[in-house]
């Protein structure tokens, strides 16, 4: 389906620009879309990808010109290693095959796709795994600009206390840098709630080690507006494309 927007803006933008932050796709792929005859301006082809819209004016983006790069939501089971195995590990795309597939795929990934994933879980934690070779996904993501929450459910022994819960929330340093304040809350017993907005290497674990927490078991269960769901642990899906749309758009406000 063709892509189609007014341009609103009150200055004149470059189309692989507007493109680009619109979350279409990277200002390369608009180029190379303008170069297919892809793109028009009010009916008329764009050929000069130094081309600038102006305000008022309607871009579309004619069929074949969508993002074509492929992106899976995984739920990752424990002991799978998000990317760069080392020696007898596994990585996260290998799980990636046709019989643990829930939907359809145009493609199923083999050892010659180059899928990164977009925050990373560790060997020891579970549950949401985006994978992709999306570039303004993961720009979207795990970008310096990012504002994305991520939820995880982590289990944890040890006494839990309001004073540790508040530590949490705010007033931790790590690596000499002080952390982002993030929501923690307890959901029953022994299992709390994280939101974070930053994701640092093993940063909960972490976490909880300097309030005298130790982490039995994590799982993470959202990213942004995307949710783990019932995908069961070993399986993958295709990312859809609302679901990309509104990992890009961001959080509401």
């Amino acid at each position: 389906m063709a892509w189609t927007r007014r341009y609103e803006e009150s200055e004149p933008q470059r189309v692989n620009k507007w493109l680009g932050q619109s979350g279409v796709c990277s200002r390369r792929e608009a180029e190379g879309f303008i170069a297919r005859g892809l793109v028009s301006i009010d009916g008329e082809t764009v050929t000069d990808t130094g081309r600038k819209i102006l305000p008022g004016q309607t871009l579309t983006l004619a069929d074949g010109g969508g993002p074509a790069a492929l992106s899976v939501v995984l739920h990752k089971p424990m002991g799978i290693v998000s990317a760069q195995p080392e020696t007898g590990q596994t990585p996260a795309v290998r799980l990636l095959t046709k019989a643990a597939l829930v939907g359809e795929s145009p493609t199923i990934p083999d050892r010659d796709t180059r899928l990164a994933p977009l925050g990373r879980l560790d060997m020891d934690s579970r549950g949401l795994l985006l994978l992709s070779e999306d570039g303004v996904l993961a720009k979207a993501i795990i970008g310096p600009e990012s504002d994305l929450e991520k939820e995880y459910l982590v289990r944890v022994t040890g006494k839990i206390t309001p004073e540790k819960i508040a530590r949490l929330c705010h007033g931790l340093s790590m690596d000499g840098r002080q952390l982002k304040p993030a929501e923690v809350s307890v959901v029953e017993g022994q299992q709390l709630r994280f939101i974070l907005k930053e994701g640092r290497n093993r940063q909960i674990r972490r976490m909880c080690e300097l309030v005298g927490l130790h982490v039995m078991d994590l799982v993470r269960i959202r990213i942004g507006s995307l949710r783990l769901g019932d995908l069961a642990e070993g399986r993958w899906r295709l990312l859809s494309d609302d679901e990309r749309a509104a990992l890009i758009a961001g959080p509401p406000g």
